[in-house]
């Protein structure tokens, strides 16, 4: 079978977050799936097939980190939509069928894909203790994003504090389900971005995730309202990096960028 490797949230290769992308017939084993997505060894891949006709959606989709199955990811969605379009798989929106509900991602003539997300509840929470040491700088605020994602964001005090943050990774693991999404208002906006966040990821084996989708889902609603405007881009300061369009529409978050197939081969196993 045919294994990708896509770059998405970006436009062009060996930037934005590599995810591995199968398409199959059905799907195999949990056990086989894990044992991919820990050979790619990627922070997701993503399994997909395809669905009957006249059904709610038009494919299923599985995610997977090297350590566990996920309930939402966006940079692998992306990767997914981008490889079914490009190889002809599938034309025009794609609905998917995934543990967090249908999932629809609709491509443009400019090659970008706008997926259409549930936006994650916030609710406010009192700072852990031990949570300003573990991530290496004094939080702001700290809002829980539910259980879609399992992530806390942290506010810092400003976009020099979030690019220069090396956390405790280990001692971050006791604050949320997934991880922690550290973000600050830009500096300047004037460089194509109006806040900047970094998301680390120790419980499902990731340190770092270079671009994530579903956080904006979360950061989305909480930049929205400090801004003012429903239509934002954020700006992940990851050594990869990569910039996410966001819009909020009430209880869903839309999310624009681009994908680049960088490696395509075959799969033995």
């Amino acid at each position: 079978m045919r294994i990708r490797i896509v770059d998405a949230f970006t436009d062009r290769p060996f930037a934005g977050n590599p995810a591995g992308v199968l398409l199959l017939d059905a799907f195999p084993d949990d056990a086989w799936l894990q044992n991919v997505a820990l050979e790619v060894n990627h922070a997701e891949t993503a399994f997909a097939h395809r669905l009957p006709e006249g059904g709610d959606a038009d494919w299923a989709l599985r995610w997977f980190t090297p350590a566990t199955e996920v309930a939402m990811c966006g940079h692998a969605t992306l990767a997914t939509a981008h490889v079914l379009h490009t190889t002809g798989a599938h034309e025009g929106p794609v609905r998917f069928a995934t543990l967090s509900g249908v999932l629809i991602a609709t491509p443009h003539e400019d090659g970008a894909i706008t997926l259409d997300f549930p936006t994650a509840p916030l609710t406010p929470v009192e700072l852990p203790d031990g949570v300003a040491e573990a991530l290496g700088a004094e939080p702001l605020t700290a809002f829980d994003t539910g259980p879609n994602i399992g992530d806390l964001v942290i506010e810092v005090a400003d976009e020099k504090t979030v690019l220069g943050l090396t956390p405790d990774h280990k001692a971050l693991a006791r604050y949320s389900e997934r991880g922690i999404i550290a973000t600050a208002r830009a500096e300047d906006p004037s460089r194509g971005y109006d806040f900047v966040s970094r998301c680390f990821f120790p419980n499902v084996g990731i340190d770092e995730d270079p671009v994530t989708g579903s956080a904006h889902t979360a950061l989305a609603p909480y930049w929205s309202e400090r801004l003012g405007r429903a239509g934002l881009t954020g700006l992940q300061a990851s050594r990869r990096s990569g910039l996410v369009r966001t819009e909020l529409r009430g209880d869903r978050t839309l999310l624009t960028g681009h994908a680049v197939t960088v490696i395509e081969g075959e799969l033995l196993a």
